[in-house]
């Protein structure tokens, strides 16, 4: 198969800002790789505006939709890759077979453009043929209704699917009968709403963007904006040229956490110039943040013991619960566990509580660095304890921020793609739609894969993502996927799952966000929802990539139409003629969304009510909940140890590369981290490749090591010398999530553990038990 020239590998320091130049020769030479110089600029213009499209990269807010022009170098790549004129129609399915397109990279499959007609795999010839929408829609239906129990199919959501098709989704799947619905926040988020429900009552961040203006400090616990969220860079880069502190905690050096030049600032640019961004900056361990966290939290304590004046004691009187038993917990602490376990210096602990000490207004974000391990929902009731002993939440420029990455993750959820729905929801489904419905819990991403490992899940349906690439243990995930009766995906592009099939097999091709959705009542917007609860509206302006796609919404509908036919009373096949239809209906389930269509007509949409933003706190007690934590001395990597107390075990964190967003590749370099022409490389302290022998730039295979003593590993890895702490390395995602357990996933949450997985090098093509021992 003809493979395009291969970039030029190289590994070479970036020593320019973030931002700033070359991210607009990127974007240069993304519009133009893609053909679509004029398009596509033209395209940006229309991104966040109030009668254009709502940027597909991320669910970072917009400061104003009516007047900025904003997207980033990141988001153009998902604008680019989505408008592109490279087009996978029926002619590439009958250029190769399945088991040909098996072998190519994830760049290469998404790389060939976007899929213009549903395709139906034939195997007899191990080819995707064409097939038309009614007779697809009619072989799911077929499928589904075949089932004995309906908890045998798994519906599976993307967090860029618009809150129009997520809430026909949850309603045709619930009338079906199953609450089986695994969803991207499985994977990533889910600790923060685990973590922060049963503390505060809600599971969102409290804070909007304008606290940004006025928070003293913003503290960022593992997050790399510079890459994930690229326009929050510009709200740190203000923040600290007014003066705000800026602490960030991150285990490797990242580029958009030092320094960043405002494409979109003129004068910077004219001068080659750049702003600071992080004021202060802690490299600590991979999984050490709950030891910080609490190392502050024991300076803070101390500080109040010594001098007094320091703890908000009005609003923990009136507002919270259980802070005597977490001073206890403090006070009981020694500096060196907490040392050990953060790998930071007690003086280092000591001055990021000072930091918080002295900053009236704190604002606290976090990411997947947080969320991906197994302690993750510990940490963050942890975080949200810091806040809450200064009385840093439900006040103007404070409050907890986690920053979602899916540009819809968060209104999916609000939606009602939730594996484990409250009964409130359910009762409102029974009231506005006449059925009763399923009351027992679904599964969740990793439960989906057992379901269907086990032979119980039959049918897959995924509404957008790449489920195949994105779960973890993934040669198990692929058996699993495999093993089913159907498998479908609804997607604008081809990749690894579309490859990665069961016995019989749907491709339905969708629009994109960026393209103009034309239903019987006209042109049609969808609604959104950020990382700080406001709803707007999202309107394509380009021609669809192909006359033969569909919108979301209409595939949903048309699908729940076909299965549900004479079982169902909801007109959905009429709903999608308008999606204002659509809105009424969500308004009449969650109350939220009163006056939806109105008020979502304003520029900017608005704001989801936070009762914690209110300090009403909607808990059993009525109160905020503080949380002692316990550092744990028991983790994957410290069990690992302890069975191979002569080997050097690592603890690693998958990351993205800057040329990535979540699964999607958009080329082989990561720019910030001077990585040229190739991805499988890792991230290592200099002093740790000496002490296993190697050199910089040799070749490894890495090893998981778990309890079940099951051979996982990814192999061929470039050693690459980097600024992270010893014992810690980093790789991207998703080469190794094959070393991902199904079995290591964060308490009380469920989220694969992927940023803290115990393994072995070993130089490449030596196994395990050949290497012998090190020290």
């Amino acid at each position: 198969m003809p493979q395009p020239p291969a970039p030029a590998e190289k590994i070479e320091f970036y020593a320019a800002p973030a931002g700033g130049w070359g991210a607009l020769n990127s974007v240069k030479n993304t519009l133009l790789r893609h053909g679509i110089a004029i398009k596509g600029a033209k395209t940006l213009l229309s991104a966040n505006q109030p009668e254009g499209f709502d940027c597909p990269g991320c669910a970072w807010p917009d400061r104003n939709h009516a007047s900025t022009f904003e997207f980033c170098e990141n988001g153009v790549k998902a604008v680019a890759a989505e408008a592109t004129l490279r087009h996978a129609g029926p002619e590439l399915f009958a250029r190769y077979t399945v088991a040909e397109l098996a072998q190519q990279s994830d760049f290469w499959l998404e790389d060939q453009g976007r899929l213009t007609q549903p395709m139906v795999y034939d195997a007899t010839s191990d080819k995707y043929q064409p097939i038309d929408w009614d007779n697809a829609f009619a072989l799911i239906a077929h499928h589904l209704n075949a089932l004995p129990d309906p908890n045998q199919a798994i519906f599976y959501t993307s967090g860029r699917t618009s809150n129009e098709a997520a809430f026909l989704y949850q309603l045709f799947v619930r009338q079906y009968g199953t609450n089986n619905f695994p969803d991207c926040s499985n994977m990533c988020h889910e600790p923060s709403g685990s973590g922060m429900k049963p503390q505060i009552g809600v599971g969102k961040g409290t804070v909007t963007l304008h606290d940004f203006e006025l928070a003293d400090a913003i503290f960022v616990f593992g997050q790399n904006p510079g890459t994930n969220h690229p326009r929050m860079v510009g709200e740190l880069r203000a923040a600290h040229r007014r003066g705000a502190r800026i602490v960030s905690f991150n285990p490797l050096r990242e580029r958009g956490l030092e320094r960043f030049a405002d494409p979109q600032d003129t004068l910077e640019m004219a001068r080659l110039g750049s702003t600071p961004i992080s004021t202060h900056y802690f490299q600590l361990r991979v999984g050490g943040d709950l030891a910080a966290v609490k190392g502050m939290m024991k300076q803070v304590l101390e500080q109040e013991d010594a001098r007094g004046g320091v703890l908000d004691q009005a609003f923990i009187a009136e507002h919270t619960t259980g802070f005597e038993a977490l001073a206890a917990e403090l006070r009981s602490e020694s500096w060196a566990l907490l040392e050990e376990e953060s790998g930071l210096s007690e003086a280092q602990l000591r001055a990021a509580g000072d930091l918080y000490i002295n900053a009236r207004s704190v604002i606290a974000c976090w990411g997947m660095g947080i969320t991906q391990h197994k302690y993750a929902v510990q940490t963050i009731q942890a975080i949200v304890s810091l806040l809450l002993l200064r009385g840093n939440i439900g006040r103007p420029g404070a409050g907890p921020c986690p920053v979602r990455g899916h540009s819809n993750v968060q209104g999916d959820r609000t939606m009602g793609i939730w594996e484990k729905p409250p009964a409130a929801l359910l009762d409102r489904l029974r009231d506005v739609f006449d059925f009763e419905p399923p009351r027992a819990p679904g599964v969740d991403t990793v439960g989906a894969i057992r379901l269907m490992q086990s032979g119980h899940g039959k049918v897959f349906i995924g509404l957008g993502g790449n489920f195949a690439a994105a779960t973890p243990d993934t040669y198990a995930t692929w058996k699993a996927l495999q093993r089913c009766e159907l498998t479908v995906h609804v997607t604008t592009k081809l990749n690894r799952s579309q490859v990665v099939h069961g016995q019989e097999a749907l491709i339905l091709p969708c629009l994109g966000r960026t393209e103009i959705d034309l239903q019987v009542g006209g042109a049609q917007g969808v609604t959104v929802e950020d990382s700080m609860s406001m709803v707007h509206l999202s309107a394509g302006i380009n021609p669809p990539a192909s006359a033969h796609l569909l919108s979301e919404p209409a595939i949903v509908a048309r699908l729940a139409a076909a299965t549900l036919a004479g079982r169902s009373r909801v007109p959905w096949r009429w709903l999608v003629e308008d999606y204002r239809r659509i809105r009424d209906l969500i308004a009449q389930v969650f109350p939220d969304f009163y006056d939806f269509n109105q008020r979502v007509a304003v520029p900017g949409g608005f704001r989801l009510r936070n009762a914690a933003s209110e300090r009403l706190w909607e808990t059993p007690a009525g109160k905020a909940r503080f949380y002692a934590p316990v550092v744990p001395r028991d983790t994957p990597s410290h069990q690992a140890r302890a069975r191979h107390p002569h080997q050097m075990v690592f603890t690693l964190l998958s990351t993205r590369s800057h040329d990535q967003y979540n699964t999607t590749i958009y080329g082989m370099d990561d720019r910030y981290r001077g990585v040229y022409g190739q991805r499988r490389v890792v991230f290592i302290h200099r002093q740790d490749i000496h002490a296993l022998g190697m050199k910089d730039g040799d070749w490894v295979d890495i090893h998981t090591v778990w309890h079940d003593d099951q051979q996982r590993s990814a192999e061929r890895f470039r050693l690459v010398a980097y600024d992270i702490p010893r014992g810690n390395l980093a790789a991207y995602y998703p080469e190794t999530n094959p070393l991902v357990p199904l079995s290591a996933v964060a308490d009380a949450a469920g989220t694969p553990t992927s940023k803290s997985i115990p393994v072995l090098l070993r130089p490449h093509g030596v196994g395990v038990a050949q290497a012998g021992s090190h020290v």
